[in-house]
């Protein structure tokens, strides 16, 4: 994203509405800022529902700021305004942003140390550096594999295990769905446009594997070897035969208008797909299945989805620190994490939410969110702080190039490999 965009969309993010709420007037209060999502998203929606709910317990006011969509985007505009020292209290956080934002973010350590055995440790480990609680774990997300469930009982399959089986059995579907009249029927569909999406793909290609993570946890770039290249090979095998070549320019929104529409047998995302499938007047409503991503060959290998999520985070800038962590705590608890689930699916990080009653009567599949959580993959932002960015950078822009077809996988993991190398002086400097 150009600058003179960021700068302007900084610009008119400033220049917002302020909504006040509470019982005292906005004299009385004091006015904590949020930037919590983009407007009109569920996400946003609730955390303005419950910000309100806390305003109005405290006497205080909220402003709310609203960001891009595009996760990237949005860790740029949080740049800008950390360079600025831009008077805003609370940042909604992704995954990897802790790394890169390190120096502007406030220690919540000594806050909550009393919730940090409720939380997902997986959650705590990524938001964490150097001791340091930078972001409170708001809303969890996982890799996952959705199936069609209909469809393959109708060809006598089993819900895929391995790659090899999900390779198997996408062929043959595609293969009868076509015949039978669907021309526009495909395998698998997955993200694989030139963005972190595509990293979040890699990371369970690799880790299904056994390849490591790119970077290892001592900072050495571990990339090139031979289960990267397998696991690359395999997945550049599927562009054209099992998926799609739109794939290719997908991120999570297309992919999905493939799997809705009944033009899709395996679809690889997030857990908000499945109250999508399920929902009442959805085409899908009691033909879905999920498993955990599959797993490649041998005992190297494991089901393991990439870590998502969002969590909240204090900014050093803000004027209202004192204010703005009882709001990040609130927003946090497990009352609000358990309203905005059965509002709006936003997967709780608090571990016992998993086993809530109203929780489960709403979805009964939460144990392999669950499970699925506490065996998830992280991309590798903590070892690389704040150069994450360009090493996710660096990562999509090859695999991209070499799922094109103007690459082989072994001078792909080859030429990332140098890359990282000279970014990192071989590892001593992330």
């Amino acid at each position: 994203m150009k600058a003179n965009h960021v700068v302007a969309i900084g610009a008119a993010i400033v220049l917002g509405a302020t909504l006040g709420f509470g019982r005292a007037s906005h004299a009385a209060g004091k006015t904590v800022s949020i930037a919590c999502g983009s407007e009109g998203a569920t996400n946003y929606n609730l955390c303005v529902k419950a910000s309100k709910q806390w305003a109005q317990q405290t006497g205080n006011q909220v402003k709310f700021i609203t960001t891009p969509a595009s996760s990237s985007e949005r860790l740029a505009l949080y740049g800008q305004w950390m360079a600025a020292h831009a008077d805003i209290d609370v940042l909604m956080t992704d995954v990897f942003y802790p790394g890169v934002l390190e120096k502007g973010l406030v220690d919540l350590r000594p806050y909550l140390e009393e919730d940090e055995t409720e939380l997902f440790p997986a959650y705590l480990k990524i938001n964490t550096l150097d001791g340091k609680l930078l972001a409170v774990p708001w809303f969890a997300a996982v890799g996952v594999m959705y199936y069609r469930k209909d469809l393959l009982q109708k060809y006598h399959l089993d819900p895929p295990q391995t790659w090899a089986d999900l390779e198997k059995d996408a062929k043959l579907v595609q293969t009868e769905e076509r015949a039978a009249g669907n021309r526009n029927f495909w395998g698998y569909v997955w993200q694989g446009k030139a963005y972190e999406g595509l990293t979040c793909n890699a990371v369970e290609w690799l880790a299904s594997y056994g390849a490591g993570s790119v970077v290892a946890l001592d900072g050495k770039v571990t990339v090139d070897n031979p289960r990267a290249i397998a696991a690359l090979t395999m997945a550049k095998s599927w562009v054209g035969k099992i998926s799609p070549r739109g794939v290719l320019s997908s991120e999570e929104p297309q992919t999905l208008q493939v799997f809705y529409a009944g033009n899709a047998l395996f679809l690889r995302s997030w857990p908000y797909v499945w109250s999508v499938a399920q929902a009442p007047d959805s085409p899908l409503a009691g033909k879905v299945g999920i498993v955990p991503i599959p797993k490649g060959p041998g005992a190297e290998g494991e089901h393991t989805g990439a870590i998502g999520g969002w969590s909240l985070a204090v900014s050093k800038y803000g004027k209202h620190r004192k204010d703005a962590i009882d709001l990040v705590k609130y927003l946090t608890s497990s009352e609000v994490q358990r309203m905005r689930f059965l509002e709006g699916a936003l997967m709780p990080t608090r571990m016992a939410l998993y086993e809530d009653q109203a929780v489960l009567a709403k979805e009964p599949a939460m144990k392999i969110f669950y499970d699925a959580i506490l065996s998830a993959s992280p991309r590798p932002s903590a070892q690389t702080g704040a150069k994450y960015n360009r090493v996710s950078s660096v990562l999509y822009t090859g695999l991209h190039q070499m799922l094109l077809g103007e690459s082989d996988p072994q001078a792909t993991v080859a030429s990332i490999a140098a890359k990282l190398d000279e970014l990192s002086d071989n590892g001593k400097d992330w």
